[in-house]
């Protein structure tokens, strides 16, 4: 697990420099998203508001896991990824790459868990039973810090454990096969899972051990300064579309949002239940971009060195975080 986390790491420094050709061309934008992620933007994305308001034209690439959009962003093929998790946000990051939170996407501490198979019998009580299992995890991600998290709390020794580096739905489908002891993942995924198994602890309950769990809204920082109208344009149709959502229209907003998130409408209503929007004055405050957010990047990091899954951390990741586009957004 250790080596695999490294790999991620070096990878994501390995692609720092290197060129970012289609975020020069400005009438193309390509936006990383994932599917069985239900939200309010994507009503959006269907409709093609973020086209009419940009003014360019926009190509929505879907991913497995969030390490997946850091490379994709080192690399230029990306210039926004939305809904990214922290964890490999500050796994690029702390690897050298120069990117930027500007908003939060979503916060879902009941959407992003851990599952253990029914027939174990293991729960919160006698969690250290988790010894010597083996367990699917997408390294690098929400869940993984999540699950490092839960195993400190519990006191099971990861190390006797088989950690397999799996993609939510990779480990949802070996888990129904049988093939795992435990597995670890979000969205739709984890609902299938939880057919499956149990989970140790609610969401609530991981929140008052610190286990904060959000996407971000993020961005090669080289390319957010050179089109700061634009990365603010695109934040401002997010930030109206949680607030339209939020007005009491998601009833019409929900079978376009569960078409473009490859889901029927019964499970993306379910899914979209675990999930919370701030608005972008919550965002502002203390709690999130004005010093919240950095606090808890930093966190993570300093957890991810001490677990030996990342080499270092920085300093600080105040430079990690950047209000200035949404503060935009919210006079346009």
């Amino acid at each position: 697990m250790k080596k695999s986390l490294r790999v991620l790491a070096a990878g994501a420094a390995l692609s720092v420099g290197m060129g970012f050709s289609a975020a020069n061309a400005q009438d193309e934008l390509t936006v990383a998203y994932f599917l069985e992620w239900p939200t309010p933007n994507q009503f959006a994305q269907a409709q093609e508001i973020y086209e009419k308001e940009l003014g360019v034209k926009i190509n929505w690439r879907s991913f497995d896991a969030g390490t997946a959009m850091s490379a994709a962003m080192a690399s230029g093929d990306v210039q926004i990824s939305f809904s990214q998790g922290i964890p490999p946000f500050v796994v690029a990051t702390s690897a050298g790459q120069d990117l930027q939170v500007v908003d939060v996407a979503v916060s879902y501490s009941e959407n992003d868990n851990c599952v253990v198979r029914s027939a174990l019998e293991i729960d919160k009580s006698n969690a250290k039973e988790l010894e010597g299992k083996e367990v699917g995890v997408p390294l690098g991600t929400a869940a993984h810090y999540g699950f490092l998290k839960q195993m400190d709390h519990f006191g099971v020794n990861v190390s006797t454990m088989k950690v397999v580096d799996m993609a939510p739905p990779d480990g949802a489908a070996a888990f129904a096969n049988g093939n795992l002891d435990m597995v670890c993942g979000w969205g739709g995924a984890l609902r299938r899972m939880k057919e499956h198994g149990n989970t140790l602890l609610t969401g609530a309950e991981k929140e008052e051990l610190g286990i904060q769990v959000f996407d971000a809204t993020t961005v090669p920082t080289a390319w957010a300064k050179e089109n700061p109208e634009l990365l603010a344009k695109f934040l401002k149709v997010t930030a109206d579309m949680n607030a339209k959502f939020a007005a009491g229209e998601s009833g019409a907003m929900m079978p376009v949002i569960a078409k473009a998130a490859g889901m029927d409408v019964d499970a993306t209503a379910a899914t979209l239940k675990g999930f919370a929007f701030p608005t972008v004055e919550e965002q502002l405050s203390g709690k999130w971009l004005g010093g919240g957010t950095q606090k808890f990047l930093k966190e993570v990091a300093d957890f991810f060195v001490e677990q030996g899954t990342i080499d270092k951390a920085r300093p600080s990741y105040d430079s990690a975080v950047d209000a200035s586009y949404l503060a935009a957004a919210a006079k346009m």
